[in-house]
Formats: structure tokens, sequence, C-alpha cells
């Protein structure tokens, strides 16, 4: 048993010994990384999407709609919602998403980050208010807390920087870093999505951070005509691509595409479980 306990999960006791062991044999991300792409076919999503804001009074695109559905599945499916700390398996308290907003598309701007807590439950409303007000604060000229943490930490001289980082490792392996510090982290996460379809780009994979807890990656491509063969028949259906990155030592294979498969059914039909 460790000596502290964490802000941010509960230890995992019924862990099978052959997962107990991986954070041992594997004690990196780096070398627990396995890669998985999704083809979504949206020939019922686009026309929800469409539908659903005329009603609701505003344009709405796919990225809130992912998001509520990766919140929504890490509800239902919870042992993907956990994550490997000081060679042990925590289950997460909440469902929290980062992402990434770019200020600008000029080159010279930089990318702003948010985490945002889903409660169970939330209507596509409720998540894209939210997220907008997210984005508007991150293109905004505020400082975020974790940009005004950077600024305090970057203003050090490089070897106590260097210092502070292994210290601040340290202590968060011993479960011992301060939950003010880390509250706002958004490398402290259940998954960390990038949009890059909202900058027409195709998706990519991304490695996983050996800072932080988060064990999933999920980037996002542009949507994009395709042919495919439905029923035996050529059809050209719009398609988008996921490319996840996720730490295997949280779970095991069946159970990660198992989960990923009922995202893929959500975001392929959102009319089967969001109300009207």
């Amino acid at each position: 048993m460790p000596l502290f306990s964490r802000h941010d999960g509960k230890l995992v006791e019924d862990v099978p010994r052959t997962r107990a062991i991986m954070p041992f044999i594997m004690e990196t991300t780096g070398e627990s990384v396995v890669f998985f792409e999704q083809e979504l076919d949206l020939s019922l999503t686009l026309p929800w999407l469409k539908e659903t804001g005329e009603r609701l009074g505003h344009r709405l695109s796919l990225f809130p709609l992912l998001m509520l559905a990766i919140s929504e599945t890490l509800h239902e499916r919870p042992r993907l919602n956990r994550f490997v700390s000081g060679q042990r398996l925590y289950q997460r308290d909440e469902v929290q998403i980062s992402f990434a907003a770019k200020k600008s598309l000029d080159d010279d701007h930089p990318f702003s980050t948010v985490k945002r807590t889903f409660p169970q439950g939330q209507s596509i409303s409720e998540a894209v208010t939210l997220l907008r007000g997210d984005i508007r604060a991150a293109r905004g000229s505020e400082l975020s807390p974790i940009d005004k943490e950077l600024r305090i930490f970057l203003a050090l001289p490089r070897p106590l920087l260097a210092m502070a980082t292994r210290l601040l490792k340290w202590l968060d392996f011993h479960n011992m870093a301060p939950a003010a510090l880390l509250a706002d982290d958004p490398m402290y996460c259940s998954v960390f999505v990038a949009n890059l379809g909202s900058v027409k780009l195709d998706a990519a994979y991304h490695h996983l951070y050996e800072y932080g807890n988060c064990p999933l990656f999920c980037v996002v491509g542009k949507t994009h005509q395709a042919l495919r063969v439905v029923d035996g028949a050529p059809v050209v259906r719009d398609i988008a691509v996921l490319k996840w990155t996720l730490d295997e030592r949280v779970e095991d294979g069946l159970y990660c595409t198992s989960s990923l498969e009922l995202l893929r059914e959500r975001m392929e039909n959102p009319a089967s479980w969001l109300a009207p």
C-alpha cells in the first residue's frame, strides 16, 4: 500500500498479477504504448449535427460530440479511466479531458491547453456551451492557471528548473505532489484530444508523455469523402479517422477495443444515445 493517497484517484486493489507486474517490467509510457486507428462513417452523424445545431440555434461541429462521446464511454467503461503512478494502478475519480486550442491560425501564435471535467449524462447543448467558453478563454489574452505556473517555473535558472522538475516527478511518484499544483495541469487527465481536423490536417499518431498520468491520446483528422463497399456496392461516405495511443499497462487490449467500438457506435449514430 502507498504511504500517501492521491488527490485524483483511488488505488485499484484487485489488479491481476500479470497486470500488477507490468509497471515494473515496462517502467515508462514510451515502452508501453499501443497504437490503434479507428474510422468513423459520418453518414448519419453530419445530418444529425446540422439538424440539432439548427434546433439549438448555433452551428455544431464534430469536436464537441466526440468529447461528449468519449466522456460517456469512459463513465460506462471505467477501467479505461485508470492511470499508472508510482508503479501502481489507480482508478481516476472523474472523467477529465484535455485539448489544445490555437490562439490564432497564424504560425507565430502558440497553443493553449484546456482541461475540463465531464460529469455523466451531460447534454450536447451543455457540452457545446462549456467548450466554447473554454476555447474563448484559451484564445484570450489572460493567462490560464497552467500558464501562470509555467511562467513562475521558467523564471528559474536552468539548473534550478531541472531540479524542480525532477523534484515534482519524485513527489508525484510518491503521491506527495501538491494537489493545487496538479489540478489544472492538462497532462493529468483521462485522455488528451488533438483536433487536427480543425486545421484541415489528417490524423497522426501522438506519443504519450512521461510527465503526468494521461494514458490515452486521441488525434482527430479532417473529414473527407472516401469510397467504401456497403452491401456489396461501392458508395461514397463522409469519413473521419481517429488515431489512438494507449498505455497498455492500464487495461488489456480486448477491454480497450470494446470500449472504442462503443465510442464508434455513439459517434456514428448520436441519435441513439443523445436525447432530442
